[in-house]
């Protein structure tokens, strides 16, 4: 996984200078401290889904772009076999398999997601994010706890959430064993 780190680091790297960005654009951007984005930037840590997405429409390019190195090419459609999706691994247990990997222009960034049950996390706070756009959250199995601004709301299989996703969120498995939902993170309008 390193080695993955530090091309993803080196695409940013390059697209912020190629965009004539300085890195307190980015950081400004990202929603994190310059020195945060200067150790993100350098590969000396992993990325957070949130920090990838923001520096994405910073740049105004496809997620997959800045984890691949490829631009999406498919504009008719597209299909990901079970299990096949680009995995992303980008908060502590949770896995993010990209459902939309080679289509281009997307409107929305679709997920397979797989909350982790961790006990110690149960009686803590939620952390929480932010990021333009919508999303929506499909619980497919497990149970999930998620937080939405002052708002805590569990979710079990065949509920869905739709939300404002520029306010803070985060979310947790809960009843003891992982949660699989598909997430579906819609784009900000352009003005």
């Amino acid at each position: 996984m390193e080695t993955k780190i530090k091309e993803i680091a080196e695409r940013i790297r390059a697209l912020r200078e190629i965009m004539s960005f300085t890195s307190e654009d980015m950081a400004m951007a990202c929603d994190v401290s310059t020195d945060e984005y200067n150790t993100l930037e350098s590969g000396c840590k992993d990325f957070s889904f949130t920090f990838l997405l923001k520096c994405a429409q910073k740049f105004g390019v496809d997620m997959v772009e800045l984890l691949t190195g490829e631009n999406p090419k498919l504009s008719e459609y597209t299909i990901v076999r079970k299990g096949k999706g680009l995995n992303i691994k980008r908060r502590k247990g949770f896995k993010y398999e990209h459902l939309a990997t080679y289509f281009k222009n997307k409107l929305a960034e679709p997920f397979w997601v797989t909350a982790p049950y961790l006990a110690d996390e149960q009686d803590k706070p939620i952390s929480l994010s932010s990021h333009e756009g919508q999303e929506l959250d499909f619980i497919l199995n497990g149970s999930l706890k998620i937080t939405i601004g002052e708002h805590t709301e569990t979710l079990n299989a065949g509920d869905t959430i739709y939300y404002d996703s520029s306010v803070g969120h985060g979310m947790i498995a809960t009843d003891g064993k992982p949660c699989d939902f598909i997430a579906v993170v819609m784009k900000k309008e352009k003005e």
